[in-house]
């Protein structure tokens, strides 16, 4: 150490580094240049109210603005933020003894005695200086009788009297106090310039400290330049004067980045037995289980704004130089996740300050984050079924370690994820998870994703089916002309006794929400290419719903397909008759061989896959075709 290092601790006159190192000028202000403008711009123009409220958290500045304000008011030769601060009113009121700038603690000082105090003092005038000026810390503290008392002296003070008052929690002051003040909110300061500032106050102790100690430093303040300095001192008493990284961490009692980096990757890939182990050896280590979580909920709040894609600037936890680790290890696990994650985190901080069993309540804590569902692979198998768009961004849960060496999943899931392209027909149906979920089960074909090559584009803008929201394929051709993909059947000829069964055959090609609603009606041939669908009288809501575009273009389009000219559909309400003819009948019951078809088809069906592995479920039941 050099000779004109700081003076030894154990001298009195010893002044601690958050005191020497204040700002004693508005250029000096870190942080609040934004307040440091707005005074200077009001001193230059003579626009100096009589009231200051400055709010902020701790350590950010407001008594130490407040001085710098009370010395440009006050500077010798008339109101100027450029002073010196050799002369004798500004060292005086430094040092906190000038007589014409009083501060007062209002924590202390609270009763409605101190302000009848301070109300007589007002009305005498200064001694040396130009206004005689208030600073009252932690005003808020003060009682209600003594707001009360202070609000007419606030509201109409003499011309040479000034208030200037601080405090860290402005909502808990009257409304009536907080309309008599100019308010200045203080921000936290930020990471990077706290670190600048760190740096000069080394520099100055004739010290060194690796930057990265400093992040560390600044990162544990919380955006208090006065906590910063505080903690820098600490550690630097703790060095032999060059501060290193694990010097921080070793004086702190916290975890380094790539500790808490591991124990989340063990959590990622399911290991609760490495996970734990992972904790185990940075409490040996001499971190306090309360602090990892602390950090844990610092590191996963960094994890989660990467991972909806903001850059290292955001990071208020973690190193920058961490940020691609981060995006890998959170894209891994998902958004969804990693939200899941905080909260859990969050209520277990509050559980741990409550009990004496920190580090059981934050293992069993890690355990369960290790055996949470994939939340995002749930969330997006839901806004695909939502939208109906393709299954491919569907993810799987993280396995353990253990289980990476075997990444094949089943084959039938893999074949059903990609189908083969073929020739001779539409591929296999991407609908038919409805059938496990809904009576309202559609024909393979009628599911097919793909429409018949000789098949016109559907005008129906809805691509989604009600009861699943899984992808429907535009009217097909049923038969066996569809099955084998040759050309459909010759077109049918329109008449009154053959235009129900046209109907029904129009209707197997279509959504099944949209053939229910159909078949309600009694088709009415009206000349060679008009139908009307007269529903019965109590069934007018069904009406309704089949003149929307999705439900009748498409039983436009199919039937216009049958008969090979365009069908113009007329809605009929009917009188409601117990004669009225029955809607067409269900088809026969399927043959074992179909029934045995169907399943295997529903079984390998990509979207009931995804279920299955998602929600760790086996189907238990296949309802069959209505």
């Amino acid at each position: 150490m050099s000779d004109d290092h700081p003076v030894p601790a154990n001298d009195s006159s010893y002044v601690v580094v958050a005191r020497r190192y204040r700002p004693r000028n508005f250029e000096e202000l870190v942080g609040q240049e934004h307040v440091g403008r707005a005074l200077t711009n009001a001193i230059e123009t003579g626009r100096v109210g009589h009231a200051y409220l400055f709010t902020g958290a701790r350590g950010v500045g407001k008594t130490s603005t407040a001085r710098i304000f009370a010395k440009a008011l006050n500077n010798p030769s008339g109101p100027s933020a450029t002073f010196d601060n050799e002369d004798d009113v500004a060292q005086a009121i430094d040092s906190g003894e000038d007589i014409d700038v009083i501060e007062i603690d209002g924590a202390s000082n609270r009763g409605i005695d101190e302000i009848r105090s301070l109300r007589a003092n007002v009305g005498v005038r200064p001694s040396r200086s130009r206004y005689k000026i208030y600073i009252i810390d932690e005003v808020h503290m003060l009682t209600q009788a003594a707001f009360n008392a202070l609000l007419k002296t606030l509201e109409e003070p003499p011309e040479h009297v000034k208030f200037i008052f601080c405090t860290t929690d402005p909502e808990k002051m009257p409304i009536t106090v907080l309309s008599r003040c100019q308010r200045f909110d203080f921000a936290p300061v930020e990471v990077s310039k706290i670190v600048k500032r760190l740096q000069e106050i080394v520099a100055a102790e004739n010290a060194e400290a690796d930057e990265a100690a400093l992040e560390l430093v600044a990162r544990r303040a919380a955006g208090s330049m006065r906590d910063s300095q505080s903690l820098l001192e600490q550690v630097l008493s703790f060095s032999d004067g060059h501060l290193t990284a694990d010097q921080v961490h070793s004086m702190l009692g916290t975890a380094d980045d790539e500790r808490l980096h591991r124990l989340a990757q063990a959590m990622c890939q399911r290991d609760a037995a490495d996970a734990l182990a992972q904790l185990d050896a940075a409490i040996d280590a001499g971190v306090d289980a309360g602090r990892i979580a602390e950090q844990l909920l610092g590191y996963f709040r960094d994890l989660m704004a990467v991972t909806v894609g903001c850059d290292a600037t955001l990071q208020r936890h973690t190193a920058a130089s961490m940020h691609g680790e981060l995006k890998t290890l959170g894209d891994a696990w998902g958004l969804q996740t990693v939200l899941a994650v905080v909260a859990l985190i969050d209520q277990t901080l509050v559980r741990i300050r409550h009990s004496v069993y920190g580090r059981v309540l934050l293992e069993s804590t890690v355990i369960q984050i290790c055996n949470l569902p994939d939340l995002q692979a749930i969330a997006d198998l839901a806004a695909a079924a939502g939208s109906g768009k393709p299954l491919s961004s569907v993810r799987t849960a993280p396995q353990k370690k253990k289980l990476t060496a075997d990444p094949s999943p089943p084959v039938a899931v893999a074949a059903a994820a990609s189908p083969s392209p073929t020739t001779a027909g539409p591929p296999a149906p991407a609908a038919t998870s409805a059938a496990a979920t809904s009576p309202a089960a559609t024909s393979p074909v009628a599911d097919s994703p793909v429409a018949s090559p000789t098949q016109p584009e559907p005008p129906a803008p809805d691509t989604r089916s009600p009861a699943s929201g899984s992808p429907v394929a535009s009217p097909a051709p049923s038969g066996p002309a569809a099955a084998s993909g040759s050309p459909p059947s010759p077109k049918m000829r329109l008449s009154a006794s053959n235009v129900q069964d046209v109907l029904a055959q129009a209707l197997q090609g279509v959504q099944p929400m949209t053939a229910s609603i159909a078949s309600m009606a009694e088709a009415q041939l009206e000349g060679n290419s008009k139908i009307n669908l007269v529903f019965p009288a109590e069934s007018s809501m069904s009406m309704k719903r089949m003149d929307l575009p999705e439900h009748r273009g498409p039983v436009s389009q199919a039937l216009a397909e049958i008969v090979g000219h365009p069908v113009t559909l007329q809605l009929v309400a009917g009188a409601a008759s117990p004669g009225r003819p029955q809607a067409p009948k269900p088809a026969p019951k399927a043959t074992a061989k179909e029934r045995m078809e169907r399943m295997r088809e529903i079984e390998s069906h990509p979207w009931i896959q995804a279920c299955v592995q998602t929600f760790q479920a086996e189907i238990v039941k296949i309802d069959p075709k209505q």
